[in-house]
């Protein structure tokens, strides 16, 4: 009889096991979707071209999923085989570190989060199950660990020398790899901790995500407020060390304060422009020429919070929007694959991008530089450390304004 709680004990352990193992995939599955519509055909003209080019896309959440990236998945848009199928040549990952319950575009406080269930389930390192700081170290070790599995076949770009490597001459080379983080609540009200952070690997950064926090407003967030001292400090630092600012989620006020005190390019990595879909996330004309006027770019993505639609025809308006208003110079990629989002495509269909920029009327000079020779430009500039100047000590924080 004494077997019996033993039996019991055991069984539930196996139940827990087998949750562990497929809940998370299935989770993914769910959020991760491509919708299955008819792809339009792509001409040999447009898969020659789309194979000469350097491709770059600015922002993929696959970080954040239970997932072998060097192997190919039947799930979600990013592994390093439909990587190569696509011909990219850097990927930018992003860690996500906090996302509310109910998550809407419209407000949202910081007093929920869904990762954390996430991060449990996929039975991450138990340091990771509190810490927002940790969450993204994690990732940047998994990155690594990523890289130095491949034999060379995905390499990490940790500063503007890195990046000649990823320009393609013709023949296909290493996938590269760069680190981001979509809000920077992961610094944990500590400014210091971007130090942490870069020497990880980051070398881009999101101010917020979808909720307010103590350097900005978001977009989605309940004051929606400019810069704090803490936030103008933050991309002092940033530019100083050379982490590109990246303004995705920002909300009208901060996107404004940032671009006012900006000293080098500043980044919208992925999302769309107001013109062509009404979304409250997307850009302003006049928010548009003010990245451009920094010398960055805006990166549109492919899901119907960007462009109001998953064509790659509709990709390629919001695109030819951006050219219109600030120049060419002034247009990316940024996917925002594995983000919880539903697209047309994964990362290996990426031609039919060219096709539809092709079908807009791009010459294939100005496809060349919207597939990735601006982002190239823009993360040559940016990722270079500026020289060193003496900055105030930041200011302690008041408790009410920490995560």
């Amino acid at each position: 009889m004494r077997r019996w709680p033993l039996l019991v004990l055991a069984g539930l352990a196996l139940v827990a096991l087998a949750f562990f193992a497929v809940a998370p995939g299935i989770a993914e599955r769910s959020m991760n979707r491509v919708d299955g519509q008819r792809l339009p055909p792509v001409s040999d003209e447009a898969r020659n071209l789309h194979a000469a080019l350097t491709i770059v896309d600015l922002h993929g959440d696959t970080l954040l999923w239970d997932r072998n990236l060097l192997t190919r998945a039947q799930r979600g848009h990013i592994d390093l085989p439909r990587l190569r199928d696509g011909n990219v040549a850097l990927q930018v990952f992003s860690s996500v570190t906090k996302t509310p319950r109910g998550q809407n575009y419209e407000a949202n406080t910081s007093e929920t989060d869904t990762i954390t269930p996430l991060v449990v389930g996929q039975l991450q390192p138990v340091r990771t199950w509190g810490s927002l700081l940790e969450r993204s170290l994690y990732h940047a070790a998994k990155l690594e660990r990523a890289a130095e599995a491949s034999g060379g076949s995905l390499v990490l770009v940790r500063n503007g020398s890195d990046l000649g490597q990823v320009r393609r001459t013709g023949a296909p080379g290493p996938v590269a790899a760069m680190l981001s983080v979509e809000g920077l609540h992961d610094l944990e009200g500590d400014l210091d901790n971007l130090d942490r952070l870069y020497a990880a690997g980051v070398r881009m950064a999101g101010l917020t995500h979808f909720f307010d926090n103590f350097l900005a407003g978001s977009m989605h967030g309940t004051t929606k407020g400019g810069l704090t001292d803490a936030g103008r400090e933050a991309v002092r630092r940033m530019e100083r060390m050379g982490m590109v600012v990246d303004i995705a989620h920002c909300s009208h006020a901060c996107v404004a304060d940032v671009l006012a005190m900006a000293r080098r390019p500043v980044v919208s990595s992925h999302g769309g422009v107001q013109a062509t879909c009404r979304e409250n996330r997307n850009l302003t004309d006049a928010e548009i020429r003010g990245i451009a006027a920094t010398g960055g770019i805006v990166g549109i993505g492919y899901w119907p919070g960007a462009v109001c639609d998953t064509s790659p025809a509709a990709i390629a308006r919001a695109i030819r929007h951006v050219a219109d208003v600030a120049g060419v110079d002034h247009a990316a990629l940024g996917s925002d694959f594995d983000g919880a989002v539903t697209t047309r495509f994964d990362t290996s269909h990426l031609v039919q991008v060219t096709q539809a920029l092709m079908d807009a009327g791009f010459t294939d000079s100005e496809i060349g530089k919207v597939m990735g020779g601006n982002a190239l430009r823009v993360l040559e500039r940016g990722l270079e450390p500026m020289a060193r100047v003496p900055l105030a000590p930041p200011r302690p924080l008041p408790q009410q304004a920490r995560p």
